[in-house]
């Protein structure tokens, strides 16, 4: 099954001159993404040592004639690649290549030796929930409605003017995504498969991504202090994060915890949630917190095939607003607060017009508790509060207190809006 992705919506023009690096998670589409909107160009996979042993036997002088413009995908395989098409560019005997990859460190450190100022960047995540709910053969997805209140000044107001309730065909489907995306995740190739078999998929992905993704990020020769700590990483989704109790858990040092941690966000698994920095009702927490990308892959390292537990679905809910900025290419800063008192709101969004709360909770029903925090925090940001959003499980979309906050489906949120 193929997706239409935001990305390629993005991409530049195979008659523009300029070098694209894609790179992403593994399994999220890349060479799929690249071959469907470049099909004149020749498409060389470098995990494949024959190729690499072509790439190595042209030279630079001849690269333009031999190779030419060309899909490089795992370019960061054949290390020479990156000197031989900045030769090759500069000497204008090519105008356009595109590489991809799934190791970003390697990638990039290349790229800054090799090819700064000259290439263009581009991320692919796994599914987001608006991809996933456009049936193959549609026009690709306006953007979901997330989009809007980012991007317009009047913030949380304008749900004023959105239907209360999704009804019909519209609220089945969007019901079906969602039970996908929090069961299995965003990975392209699953929904696909007979449910039968994606379990199996997932667990293979981790070894997949330990041999190879790993590979490239480190010399690692005993992969089980790794594997452990992944797993223990995946335990703590949405939790506070603790280099020394991680440690502690998987048994190695504070500076090998670290390593680790920076490898998983490297490759495209964690991303590391800062704290909003200013203080604004009481002294403020100043960790990072833990969330795993793609909640299927999370599941599948914990074994957790049964109900998702409210962790998971703020980790998801934090996933599709990630995903989304770094899709759009958005300027907004992502953040959560959290006092030393325990007072916490899951995320703020900081946007060119101030700032939005999002409280995330796994419930259809709401309870004045449960944005209590959001309330404090929008009275005491003043002028600079654009609106909150509790993030629920339920279907209405209402008006739930001041200053400005509302309740909001997740399908709603992140479902394609125009």
């Amino acid at each position: 099954m193929k997706f239409h992705r935001y990305l390629c919506q993005g991409l530049p023009l195979e008659s523009s001159r300029r070098l694209v690096l894609l790179t992403g998670a593994r399994q999220t589409g890349k060479t799929t993404l690249i071959q469907d909107t470049y099909r004149g160009l020749p498409y060389f996979d470098l995990d494949a040592p024959e190729n690499r042993e072509t790439i190595q036997a042209v030279s630079s002088f001849s690269w333009g004639r031999d190779i030419g413009n060309a899909i490089f995908d795992e370019a960061q395989k054949e290390p020479a690649i990156f000197e031989k098409i900045k030769f090759a560019f500069d000497a204008r005997a090519i105008s356009f290549s595109v590489l991809t990859g799934s190791s970003q460190i390697l990638l990039l450190k290349r790229i800054r030796e090799s090819m700064a100022g000259r290439v263009s960047l581009f991320e692919l995540w796994p599914l987001l929930f608006a991809e996933l709910l456009t049936p193959e053969g549609s026009p690709p997805p306006a953007p979901p409605l997330l989009d809007l209140f980012l991007t317009r000044e009047e913030g949380a107001t304008l749900c004023s003017a959105l239907p209360g309730i999704l009804a019909g065909k519209a609220n089945d489907d969007a019901d079906r995504a969602f039970r996908h995306l929090i069961q299995w995740g965003g990975m392209p190739a699953l929904p696909g498969m007979p449910a039968n078999e994606r379990w199996k998929w997932l667990k293979d992905y981790e070894y997949t991504y330990l041999q190879r993704d790993l590979a490239d990020l480190s010399r690692l020769n005993d992969l089980q202090p790794f594997r452990a700590f992944q797993r223990l990483a995946a335990l703590r989704t949405a939790c506070l994060l603790n280099y020394s109790q991680l440690a502690r858990d998987a048994g190695i040092s504070v500076d090998t915890a670290r390593r680790y941690l920076e490898y998983l966000r490297l490759s495209y698994q964690v991303i590391l949630l800062q704290p909003y920095h200013k203080n604004l009702t009481s002294s403020v927490v100043k960790t990072p917190k833990l969330h795993w990308l793609d909640v299927g892959i999370c599941r599948s390292l914990v074994g957790n095939q049964g109900d998702p537990t409210g962790e998971l679905f703020e980790s998801l809910v934090v996933s599709e607003v990630y995903k989304w900025l770094k899709t759009a290419r958005s300027d907004a800063e992502v953040y959560y607060y959290r006092t030393h008192s325990g007072a916490e709101l899951d995320l703020l969004l900081q946007t060119e017009h101030g700032l939005l709360g999002l409280e995330i909770k796994k419930t259809r029903r709401l309870a004045s508790a449960d944005f209590r925090t959001m309330k404090e925090v929008g009275k005491a940001l003043g002028k600079a509060w654009r609106g909150g959003f509790l993030i629920y499980t339920g279907r209405k979309v209402e008006k739930i207190a001041d200053p400005d906050i509302w309740a909001m489906p997740f399908s709603r949120l992140f479902m394609p809006f125009s």
